[in-house]
Order: structure tokens, then C-alpha cells, then sequence
């Protein structure tokens, strides 16, 4: 067997990931609003694309007759006695144009016949206004500048009627400013502010802050205890059971009871009433009370003054019919409307000067069109997606939760012969509105449970609701354990580890059995 050098010719098949695939796949896993904000930069970017705007129609029709009607009035002399004054008036408004004025002062004083004080009053220092007449208070525009035009000359402020979010610092801050009066406790007091959590709460040690400022623990210790006086009571608190004791002395109900319950929150959370009888020295009734006074309080009284603004969810989909027929359409709010201008590109390709030139227009040609598919393109591959989610889930559908399906992107992508990363891509950040509620799309694929009968299998999601029935469903004397759970799951048919059935609890979060029942008889034994 000899070794050299030689050439050959293989002919092979493969994926390239040109930027227009790779645009289109981008596309495709966006969400409404990032859909938005990309075609608003291409809109930007690119002089070939622009939107597509719908007709007036009627309104531009309505206008041309007016026009036409005024123009018809305006025309006729011998309808109205004035028409020669108006021509009067036209032509000399057109001399007006045409000729070149003279700026000078004389010049306007006699072309307007009144003096420049009357029409432009010198602004080199304010003139004092003028008395106002008795029982007449001031104008709003003299009160703010915002009605009928500014001082300044700007034009009607409508920012001016804008109400602007408080936020939670603003809201500390103005109130800081009537409780204290010194400078330097107000410096201590605003450094404070700053150091409050969105939640309400002081992140900082006091100690450290002293330090910080160069003032005495003393004092900022006292400006802290002017804070948490303020609203929303609890604020500035350093703990939870602080920011609960300060809402309890706002209600007059901060007693030695109340406080060692504060103390022992941990036995609380975990439910050990009798273990809290026994601290707090009260009885099964007061406890009952002192538990539901807990639970009337704010734990985070900053989340008030929220400063994210909430983004509602709008559907890309929309389901509606009956179990016989369902109807699926896109929204087409969701849906960018973009054209490309073929009679501008017409026109600028024809006077190209040079290679660059033609260059950058060829390929913003090339982009507005790929563009433009790949919107069209996305559409059709959501709604075909959207369409056989439908198709498997007719029975969630009609029926609700309990009836929902085993799916998984497989059976989805087998079904519309697609591959099951596209199926992923469409399905990610979509939201289908259908008669029982706006779903995401990725809800409808759910894990499957397999039957213990070798029956059809159950669908993740609806053995959770079927758990989260059963427990919602006990009484205070029958509370049912996880092994309970997995005995009942079994008699209907669903093979079920325990193991599986705690996870689903957990991820529900709803609490075990020993501490749901120890909360029901607290609860029994309050009521």
C-alpha cells in the first residue's frame, strides 16, 4: 500500500446557518414584545422597511368633500355680499408673503397700525401683574404656566397634569421632613432612608452607619425610632418580628403574650401550638386570637410602593367555539405590520453613484424582505402549532384541569412535521387565551403518570389538581397523610410512588400532613 498526495471530489449535503435562518429562528422563540422591539429598530435601520398604516377611507373621503364644499362657497361671489372683502383679504395676504418685509420697528409698527408694546411687550424684566379685579382669584396658567401656553412660550403642558409614582423613599422623605427639624438628624434621617429595601426594610447595621455619618449610635438610634413612627407602619424595621411588634404598638396590641410569641416565630412556622401555649402562657382560645392578629399584619409594608410597572399578559392566540368546533386565530395586535417600499427602492437604485452605495441598498433590499417572510412565516408556523395543542387538548378544553393530557413536543412536532426544537421555539414566552383562561403554551405539555388499571396514562398537571382537591377537601379530624394520598391516587387508577405525591405537594406548597392538622385545630379551636 503506497502513500502520497492525491485530490478528490466529495459531494455532501449540510445545514448552513445563514443570518437570514438564523433571523428567522431568533424570530420565531421571541415574545410579543420583543417582537416589537426588533422590528422597531429594523424600522429604524432600515430606510426600505416602513409600516403598514390602514386607509382612512372614509374620513379622507369626508374631508375632500368639505373641501370641495368650502372651496365651492368660496368661489361663488354672488352667494354671499362679503366674497369681495374676503378676495381683498386673500390678495392682500399673498402680497404679504411674496414681497420682503421690512423688520425694522417703524416698518412693523405701521404695517400691523398699532405699536410693538401692544403686540410683542419687552421681556427685559418681568412687569408686575396687573390688580385683579375683587372676587376674581388668578387664572391657572398665572397660577402654573400649564394652561394655554407657558411664560416661556412653550406650548400646553399636558406633562403638568401627569400624576407621578411615589416612591417608597419619596413617600420616608416627606414625612422626614415634618417630623424633624434638626439639619443633622435630617442627614441621619435621609442616609437611613436610603439603606430601606424595597420590602420596608433597614439593611444596614446601626453601628456601622455611626460610624459612617461620624455622629453618636445614640443619635442615630433615636432618628431610626422617628422612621418607624411614620407610614406605612413597620417600616425600618431590621427583622420580621420587629416590623410585626411595630405594627402591633400602631394597634394597641403589643402585650408580654404577644411579645413571646413574636420571640418564638420559628415554633410558628412549623405549627407546634403546644409548644406555644406553653411559652406564652395562654390557652388554646387566645392563642387561636393571637395567631389570626399575626396573620392580619403587613410582613412587608415597602411592597406598597412597588416601583416596577406590571406588564399585563396579551395572548398571541385566541380559542373560541365549543367542543364541536374551536376556532383558532392569531392576535393580530401582537403581529408587526411592516412593507417593503418598492417604489422608494426603485427610485434611489436609480441614481446609485457608486458600488458602496448600491452594496448597502442591495442588502437592505435583501433584509427587509427576509424580514418580512420570516414575519409572515412565523405566524403560520404559531397558529399550526397552536392549532394541534387544540386538537390534543380538546378534552381540557371542554372539561377542565382533571382531563388534561400527557403531551410532550414529540408527539406535537410527529403530528405538523416539524422538528421538535422549532415546536420549543414557538411554544416559548406565547400565551393562549382560551374559555377557561390564559394559559402559556408550555402549560399544555405535561409529563405522564402511567395507569395502574393499563389504562390510558394521566397527565402530570392533573394529578396535582386531583392531590391539591383531596387535600383542600379534608376535615380537621381526617387530615391525609402522603401514604393516604398515594392509597386514594391507586383506587383511581393511578400508579403513583409517595416519594412523587411529595414532591407535588411541595412544589404546591401546601405544608405536611402533621402541620396542616395541628393549623385546622388551631383553627377549630379559635372558632
Amino acid at each position: 500500500m503506497s502513500l502520497g498526495p492525491r485530490l478528490e471530489f466529495r459531494q455532501t449535503q449540510s445545514l448552513v446557518m445563514t443570518p437570514q435562518l438564523m433571523q428567522a429562528i431568533k424570530l420565531l422563540q421571541l415574545s410579543n414584545l420583543d417582537l416589537v422591539a426588533y422590528v422597531e429598530a429594523e424600522l429604524e435601520r432600515n430606510p426600505l422597511l416602513e409600516r403598514q398604516v390602514e386607509p382612512e377611507g372614509e374620513r379622507a373621503g369626508e374631508g375632500e368633500a368639505d373641501a370641495g364644499a368650502v372651496r365651492e362657497r368660496t368661489s361663488d361671489a354672488d352667494l354671499d355680499p362679503r366674497a369681495d372683502q374676503v378676495h381683498e383679504r386673500e390678495e392682500r395676504v399673498s402680497d404679504w408673503l411674496e414681497e420682503r418685509l421690512e423688520t425694522s420697528r417703524s416698518a412693523i409698527e405701521d404695517r400691523l397700525d398699532t405699536g410693538m408694546e401692544n403686540v410683542f411687550p419687552d421681556d427685559n424684566g418681568r412687569e408686575p401683574a396687573a390688580p385683579m379685579p375683587s372676587g376674581e382669584g388668578p387664572a391657572y396658567s398665572e397660577w402654573t404656566g400649564a394652561g394655554g401656553g407657558g411664560a416661556d412660550g412653550e406650548g400646553y403642558n399636558l406633562e403638568a397634569f401627569v400624576s407621578a409614582e411615589t416612591s417608597l423613599a419619596d413617600h420616608l422623605e416627606a414625612q422626614l421632613v415634618l417630623a424633624v427639624s434638626s439639619p443633622v438628624e435630617r442627614l441621619i434621617g435621609h442616609n437611613l432612608i436610603d439603606l430601606i429595601d424595597e420590602a420596608g426594610y433597614l439593611t444596614a447595621d446601626l453601628a456601622s452607619v455611626a460610624e459612617r455619618l461620624g455622629a453618636p449610635l445614640a443619635a442615630v438610634e433615636k432618628v431610626l425610632a422617628v422612621i418607624q413612627a411614620f407610614d406605612p407602619p413597620g417600616i425600618g424595621a431590621r427583622s420580621l418580628a420587629e416590623c410585626l411588634a411595630i405594627q402591633l404598638r400602631e394597634r394597641n396590641r403589643y402585650d408580654p403574650c404577644m411579645a413571646a410569641l413574636l420571640a418564638h416565630l420559628e415554633l410558628l412556622a412549623r405549627r407546634e401550638f403546644n409548644t406555644l401555649k406553653r411559652v406564652c402562657g395562654v390557652d388554646d382560645e387566645d392563642l387561636a386570637e393571637m395567631v389570626g392578629e399575626i396573620r392580619r399584619l403587613n410582613p412587608k409594608p415597602g411592597l406598597a410602593f412597588g416601583s416596577g410597572i406590571l406588564q399585563p399578559v396579551v395572548p398571541d392566540v385566541f380559542v373560541r367555539g365549543s367542543a364541536d368546533n374551536w376556532l383558532v386565530e392569531l392576535n393580530s395586535e401582537t403581529l408587526p405590520r411592516v412593507l417593503v417600499n418598492q417604489a422608494y427602492y426603485s427610485r434611489v437604485q436609480k441614481i446609485t453613484r457608486n458600488e458602496r452605495e448600491k452594496a448597502f441598498l442591495s442588502d437592505c433590499m435583501q433584509t427587509a424582505t427576509w424580514l418580512t417572510r420570516s414575519l409572515d412565516q412565523r405566524a403560520r408556523t404559531i397558529l399550526k402549532v397552536a392549532t394541534e395543542i387544540v386538537r390534543q387538548q380538546d378534552a381540557f378544553l371542554t372539561l377542565g384541569v382533571q382531563h388534561l393530557r400527557p403531551l410532550n413536543l414529540r408527539m406535537v412536532a410527529d403530528a405538523i412535521g416539524m422538528h421538535e426544537s422549532t415546536v420549543s421555539r414557538v411554544t416559548s414566552n406565547k400565551y393562549m387565551a382560551t374559555p377557561r383562561g390564559i394559559f402559556e403554551m408550555k402549560y399544555f405539555f405535561s409529563s405522564s403518570i402511567s395507569s395502574s388499571d393499563g389504562g390510558e396514562a394521566h397527565s402530570a398537571e392533573s394529578v396535582r389538581f386531583r392531590i391539591k382537591q383531596m387535600i383542600e377537601a379534608e376535615s380537621p379530624d381526617d387530615v391525609l397523610s402522603d401514604d393516604t394520598l398515594v392509597q386514594r391516587l391507586r383506587e383511581a387508577g393511578i400508579d403513583i410512588a409517595r416519594r412523587t405525591v411529595a414532591k407535588y405537594r411541595e412544589a404546591m406548597r401546601i405544608p405536611s400532613s402533621v402541620q396542616r392538622r395541628r393549623e385546622k385545630q388551631a383553627a377549630v379551636a379559635g372558632g
